[in-house]
C-alpha cells in the first residue's frame, strides 16, 4: 500500500502560513511554527486535534528539550528565542537576538540553542541554563537555511543556500572550520543528519538529493521528484520524508542510495513535514494559498 492518511484533516484557527514542524514522540505532541497564528501550534499526536497556540510571535524554528518536554521557539521577525511549557501553554523565558530567526537546533548535552538568521549570515548561540546569548557565529555567504547538531561530536552543520554549501562549525570556537561544497544542488534547503552512519542528507530545488559523509565526501546522488522544502529523517525506520506540495518518502539505511518508496500530493501549500518515531505518522501542515485556511494532517506508509 502507498502513503495513506491516518487522521482527518484538522482545521487550524486562525489561518495563515507555517514554517518548521516537529514531533515529541515521547509525549505525543506535534509542534508547528504557525506564523499565521503568531505562535507555537500544539497538537495531539494521536488525533491531530489542535490543543492551542502559544503567542510567542510569528514563529519559524522549533525544537524540543527531550528532558523536560519544553519547546524552544525561534520567533522570526520578533527577533527572539523563547522557552515554552506546552502543558501550561505559557512562555517561560525569552531572549532577544540581533536579527530575524529562521531555523533552530538544540544540543541537549551542551544545553545550547543554535538559531540561524533568516536570509542572513549569522547563528545566535543561546545558553539554556541562563537563557542568554553567549556567542554569534559568522557565516560565509548568506541565506542560512536548515541546521543540524551532531550528538556525538557536537559539531553544527548549517546549510548555506546562496552558496550551495554546508558550513561545519566548531562547538568550542563557534567558528566555521570547513565547508562541504554541494555544487550539484541549487538552493539547498532541507538538511538531515543520520548520526549512526555519519551522513548528511541534503536536497535542493533543482530535483537533486545527495548524501555526504560528515567528513564531506559525496556518497550518493539520486533524482528528487518535484520541489522540496523541509525533510525529516526517522532513524528507527530508515525513512526520509520530504515536503513540497505533498510527501515524498525515501528509505535510507546508510549502505546504499536513498530509494523512493512513494509520493503523494496533498496540497500546494505543503512544505513542512515531521515523522513521529513512535507511531510512524508523517505529519504535514499547510495554508491554502487562495483562502489562507490552515490545516494539519497525519499520514503513514504501509508497504
Amino acid at each position: 500500500m502507498p502513503i495513506v492518511p491516518v487522521t482527518v484533516a484538522q482545521p487550524v484557527s486562525p489561518g495563515g502560513g507555517f514554517d518548521y514542524l516537529t514531533v515529541d514522540a515521547a509525549r505525543g505532541r506535534v509542534y508547528g511554527a504557525h506564523a499565521g497564528g503568531n505562535g507555537l501550534l500544539v497538537a495531539d499526536a494521536d488525533t491531530g486535534n489542535v490543543l492551542g497556540i502559544v503567542p510567542v510571535g510569528p514563529m519559524a524554528g522549533v525544537a524540543v528539550d527531550p528532558a523536560t518536554g519544553h519547546v524552544f521557539t525561534g520567533n522570526g521577525e520578533s527577533r527572539s528565542v523563547s522557552e515554552v511549557d506546552p502543558e501550561t501553554m505559557k512562555i517561560l523565558r525569552t531572549v532577544p537576538v540581533d536579527g530575524n530567526v529562521d531555523a533552530i537546533a538544540y544540543d541537549p548535552v551542551l544545553g545550547r540553542i543554535y538559531a540561524d538568521e533568516d536570509d542572513g549570515n549569522r547563528i545566535y548561540v543561546i545558553d539554556t541554563k541562563t537563557f542568554t546569548q553567549i556567542a554569534t557565529v559568522h557565516l560565509p555567504g548568506h541565506k542560512a537555511e536548515y541546521i543540524q547538531v551532531d550528538p556525538q561530536t557536537h559539531d553544527i552543520y548549517q546549510n548555506i543556500a546562496s552558496d550551495s554549501e554546508i558550513a561545519v562549525i566548531s562547538p568550542t570556537t563557534f567558528k566555521v572550520e570547513r565547508l562541504i561544497k554541494t555544487p550539484d544542488i541549487t538552493n539547498n534547503h532541507p538538511l538531515q543528519l543520520d548520526a549512526a552512519h555519519h551522513d548528511l542528507l541534503v536536497a535542493g530545488e533543482n530535483g537533486v538529493l545527495e548524501v555526504f559523509s560528515t567528513a564531506g565526501t559525496l556518497q550518493y546522488k539520486v533524482a528528487y521528484p518535484g520541489k522540496v522544502d523541509q525533510c525529516d529523517f526517522d532513524a528507527t525506520r530508515g525513512w526520509l520524508a520530504c515536503a513540497g506540495g505533498g510527501i515524498a518518502l525515501f528509505s535510507f539505511d546508510g549502505t546504499s542510495a536513498p530509494k523512493l518508496l512513494d509520493r503523494i500530493a496533498v496540497a500546494p501549500g505543503v512544505h513542512n513535514v515531521a515523522i513521529d518515531s513512535k507511531t510512524g505518522t508523517i505529519w504535514v501542515d499547510w495554508s491554502d494559498r487562495a483562502t489562507g485556511a490552515a490545516t494539519l494532517q497525519g499520514f503513514t506508509y504501509k508497504p
